[in-house]
């Protein structure tokens, strides 16, 4: 798609810089061909190949002052009809013009210019010409006026579209980076919080047992490195998201129910003693549900180490036809009385994964 692109812009460059010399050769050309067929016409002269030449050489500059370059090929266009020279392809680069100043959204220029241009063609024919104006002629010039502004007003409205959709697609791309970008922060909440928290508590047992039971202190220190190199893992699989596109994808498996009974293992080596039941069968629930079911469980757990002075707590998981029922309870202190009041991020990610999923979150004492 890139490649595509890239191709076409110097295309596009190449057209609008060659194609107003290839129109100017067309008119020339074209008009004097024209020429032997209207014997009451002005003879084809210096002027008028002049004229024939610089209203599509004006076209060079139609992108950046296209009002202007209307303006000039319009008079351009009435001064070679006043001089009475044949008619033929002089009016091509008016039309182009005008379909221009239409799709770029100058439609009041456009249609002012059409209509203008039928007014100056009537009195070209009428004064210069000295032919008089019938019904068949007016309706004709009516006509091909009527057409030149019904394709500026097609390639108006599709270019429209075409900008919308694009504004549309970029709006998408946005939205889905921040949605992106709002997962990882709440992966590397829940992963930093429940392992640190873990770390922390093990750290304060070790300095608690290092003088009165010093053998036990190293199972408290085996707990710190397997949190730590645990959350070290789960970490760079995380980072490995924000990578370039050339380098590996992470092999590490996204946090799962089956990863349960590590969590269990981590919890009692905290010091409370943790039970998980699940009744279902997970292995068919989609993965965005099974990794957020996982992860607010993991910071449910995580409070409950770090906040509820808690010794036992038990984790169940029902999984029925159309939902996922998860019940976390301690028996520790319960919910502060101002709990409302200093919800923090982890209580506000674990509502925002159940919502985004069309769960509820509910805290009771």
């Amino acid at each position: 798609m890139r490649h595509d692109r890239a191709n076409g812009r110097p295309r596009g460059r190449f057209l609008a810089t060659v194609g107003p010399f290839l129109l100017a050769v067309i008119q020339v050309v074209g008009s004097i061909g024209a020429s032997h067929n209207q014997s009451d016409a002005t003879d084809i002269d210096a002027f008028a190949i002049l004229l024939l030449v610089v209203g599509p050489i004006s076209l060079l500059t139609i992108r950046r002052c296209p009002q202007a370059v209307l303006s000039f090929v319009t008079v351009v266009t009435f001064v070679y009809l006043a001089r009475g020279y044949p008619y033929g392809p002089v009016f091509t680069a008016f039309l182009i013009a005008v379909v221009v100043n239409i799709a770029l959204g100058n439609r009041t220029a456009g249609w002012v210019a059409v209509s203008l241009a039928l007014v100056l063609s009537g009195i070209a024919r009428v004064v210069f010409d000295d032919q008089s104006l019938t019904w068949g002629w007016a309706l004709g010039v009516l006509a091909w006026g009527l057409a030149i502004l019904a394709v500026g007003e097609l390639i108006r409205v599709r270019r429209v579209n075409v900008v919308e959709m694009r504004r549309t697609r970029a709006e998408r791309a946005r939205r889905q980076v921040g949605e992106e970008r709002l997962r990882i922060a709440r992966e590397l909440h829940d992963v930093v919080a429940h392992h640190m928290s873990l770390i922390n508590v093990q750290a304060g047992v070790a300095l608690h047992l290092v003088d009165r039971k010093p053998e036990q202190v190293e199972t408290a220190l085996a707990t710190i490195k397997d949190a730590s190199k645990e959350a070290l893992i789960e970490l760079r699989a995380l980072i490995g998201v924000l990578r370039a596109d050339d380098e590996e994808a992470p092999r590490v498996p996204v946090a799962r129910l089956a990863a349960l009974d590590e969590l269990v293992g981590r919890t009692r080596q905290a010091g409370v003693e943790l039970q998980a039941h699940v009744e279902g069968d997970t292995s068919g629930l989609p993965s965005a549900i099974e990794v957020a079911a996982y992860r607010i469980i993991q910071e449910a757990v995580t409070n409950i180490v770090r906040h509820s002075g808690a010794r036992s707590a038990t984790v169940s998981v029902v999984v029925g036809a159309s939902a996922v029922d998860l019940e976390i309870a301690d028996d520790g202190r319960g919910v502060a009385p101002d709990f409302a009041d200093t919800d923090g991020s982890g209580i506000r990610g674990m509502r925002e994964r159940a919502e985004a999923l069309g769960g509820t979150v509910d805290i009771a004492r």
